[in-house]
């Protein structure tokens, strides 16, 4: 397939799911094959958290909603025009995805097929329905995907190089089997958000999209936050009472009380809200339900040390743009061009 007709397909995708940005749904009879796939993606959207609990409607649709946004004409080719994909020959990249929010692995697997190789995918248990449904799309559009597209259960084998995420643990394993192979490892990383007291109302309602989207589950939401001395966190609760309905979800919930029942048992300080707990705490990886902070003297102080953990960093957010911080609310609206870990995966399926 030649990269423009891949690209049209992932732009017509990009319709298809624009029907499901919302819970209430808005179909478009000018997409294609809309006869065959619009119900069925209807039915995955509402067995989803039947699948898994954490995928509730509203984060599935948000999920769509901003791939639909990204799938465009305009964004694709400001993505890739930076490349050079003339000596790009094709090859089957192994991807080994993770399941902790909606479509997390799809950016991996859109890069696999628009640079031109086949895709050999293993999934996680918890989110294999709707890549596998979306694939199905895709060689609706073109049968030739089905010769690019192969989803294995077991172990990857036969494939010349791979893209691996997981925890810090199976990191090592990945990079002990897949030794022989050119590889991207991703690890376990987090995001952070830097204040300054000066926020408004605003900016701090954003925040609490960055900290509650999909439950804080993604490593691009923020678990810690950085806080000047004297800190004062009322602004800070009163905004994060927007969000008050995540208690509501019997997961978060039975988070939520089993995370403050250790801290209180440990006698660990805490500041609580009813459905949100702060903890001070060095560490950057925060329990569901929880987040972290830590107080500072002055910003250099914070990018310094942020400096020297760039490899368990995600995100930034913050007003600073010395930081290469991103505004607040925004965390879970990538770029096509945001790189998970910052590792250019075009960059790298260019050159395998």
């Amino acid at each position: 397939m030649l990269q423009n007709e891949i690209k049209e397909c992932f732009i017509e995708l990009g319709q298809f799911l624009e029907q499901f940005s919302t819970e209430n749904y808005t179909k478009n009879d000018t997409v294609k094959n809309n006869s065959l796939f619009y119900n069925q993606m209807v039915d995955l959207i509402d067995l989803s958290q039947s699948h898994n609990g954490w995928f509730t409607k509203e984060n599935v649709c948000f999920s769509l909603d901003s791939w639909a946004k990204a799938l465009t004409k305009e964004n694709i080719e400001k993505w890739l025009s930076a490349y050079d994909f003339s000596t790009v020959k094709e090859k089957t990249v192994g991807l080994i995805l993770a399941g902790n929010i909606p479509l997390v692995g799809f950016h991996d697997f859109l890069s696999v097929l628009i640079t031109g190789h086949k895709a050999l995918i293993k999934t996680s248990s918890n989110d294999q329905h709707l890549i596998q449904f979306l694939s199905k799309y895709l060689i609706s559009l073109d049968q030739r995907f089905q010769d690019k597209i192969t989803f294995v259960e077991g172990k990857l084998e036969n494939f010349d190089a791979v893209i691996a995420t997981g925890s810090n643990n199976t990191a090592r394993y990945f990079e002990f089997y897949f030794k022989e192979k050119p590889s991207i490892i991703r690890k376990n990383r987090n995001s952070v958000a830097i204040l300054t007291g000066k926020e408004t109302q605003e900016d701090l309602i954003h925040l609490g999209e960055d900290i509650f989207r999909y439950f804080g589950l993604g490593c691009r939401n923020v678990s810690k936050i950085f806080i000047p001395k004297e800190y004062r966190f009322d602004s800070f609760f009163n905004a994060m009472f927007t969000y008050q309905d995540v208690i509501k979800y019997d997961k978060y919930a039975n988070n939520y009380d089993y995370n403050k029942a250790v801290y209180l048992m440990s006698n660990y300080k805490l500041l609580d809200n009813g459905f949100l707990t702060l903890k001070e705490d060095e560490n950057y990886a925060s329990p569901i339900s929880s987040v972290f902070y830590e107080y500072y003297e002055n910003e250099n102080e914070v990018a310094e040390k942020l400096q020297k953990d760039v490899d368990k960093i995600q995100c930034i957010v913050s007003k600073n743009p010395i930081l290469k911080s991103i505004q607040f609310g925004q965390t879970q609206k990538p770029n096509l061009w945001d790189y998970a870990d910052n590792i250019d995966t075009i960059a790298f399926l260019t050159t395998i």
